[in-house]
């Protein structure tokens, strides 16, 4: 299975390539948190991240791998990305389905303003 993973995200990581104009936005999940970078894939640089290991977003949820969790990342990232002038960006979800947590993220940060 973690063999179909690998194999997986190359395939999806040749295709989905963020620039300095528009870098890639990374979210990824684990059983108990939710991570979202913006990354500049030529310069192999992360300009913002925000997760929920954050305090200002942590101290807002009771458990901290549920919807709103991905809610709250999702606005976060995309208020750090437009502060940091980055108002388009390349949505990557990796190899996971875009339903639940990662949709949440992204429909969190498509309303504060972020364009995918």
């Amino acid at each position: 299975m973690k063999y179909l993973k690998k194999t997986t995200h190359k395939k999806v990581g040749k295709q989905v390539i963020g620039s300095h104009s528009r870098p890639r936005l990374c979210v990824t999940k684990s059983n108990k948190h939710i991570y979202a970078q913006v990354i500049n894939d030529y310069k192999n640089q992360t300009l913002c991240a925000a997760s929920t290991l954050d305090p200002e977003i942590r101290s807002q949820l009771v458990t901290t791998s549920t919807c709103l969790a991905g809610k709250l990342v999702g606005h976060a990232i995309a208020t750090k990305s437009i502060k940091s002038s980055f108002h388009s960006v390349i949505f990557d979800k990796r190899n996971y389905p875009y339903h639940g947590k990662i949709q949440a993220v992204a429909e969190a940060a498509r309303e504060a303003g972020l364009n995918f």
